[in-house]
């Protein structure tokens, strides 16, 4: 799964994926992005995805890319070409026309990307454009589980998105956390010591 302004690298190496990168290098044309569920079926919401590096080409043809991801799209309709994969898609826009303004997600969400910065880093975070980004670039900054950004791609409302967002992010420290006392307490072979 990949958000709007994501980077991920992409190893290319099924033929029908060969055709289709070749395709979007040749033409300078972005492919999309969806999510598979566990049975098959794919979602409707997919972001699109331009190759912004070519790492390494392979003699078989096998390809290392990087993709950024573009924006958000709603599958109308999917066909499978001889080619690879195909659909007719339409944009979608990252926010409804009147969206309440709600500044205490946005806060709420930069503040627990930066406590999530701050324990896996130990420093400071870079604060340079934080408070003017919006949840997909502070959800490109991080790994975040995929269906945490498929809610993401799929929610129509930035404030939406920032609650969301803070909400895992504020999982993630809490997962952080407890990953810390286990390895504290695995090194004292379980025991507790009194002083």
């Amino acid at each position: 799964m990949l958000l709007p302004g994501e980077l991920m690298p992409l190893h290319i190496f099924e033929e029908r994926y060969k055709r289709m990168i070749g395709h979007c290098l040749e033409a300078e044309e972005p492919f999309g992005v969806v999510l598979r569920d566990d049975d098959g079926s794919a979602r409707r919401i997919g972001c699109t995805a331009e190759v912004t590096e070519v790492l390494e080409r392979f003699d078989d043809g096998r390809l290392d890319i990087v993709v950024t991801g573009g924006e958000p799209f709603k599958v109308l309709e999917r066909f499978d070409g001889t080619d690879y994969p195909a659909g007719e898609v339409e944009a979608v826009p990252r926010s409804s026309e009147e969206e309440p303004d709600d500044s205490d997600a946005a806060d709420d969400a930069r503040e627990a990307f930066s406590d999530l910065v701050r324990r896996v880093s130990g420093s400071e975070p870079e604060m340079e454009g934080l408070d003017e980004s919006d949840a997909y670039a502070i959800a490109a900054r991080v790994e975040l589980p995929v269906l945490t950004k498929q809610r993401l791609l799929e929610l129509r409302n930035e404030s939406e998105r920032m609650k969301l967002l803070g909400e895992a992010l504020r999982d993630l420290v809490g997962m952080l956390k407890r990953s810390r006392e286990i390895a504290e307490a695995a090194k004292m072979n379980g025991k507790v010591t009194f002083g």
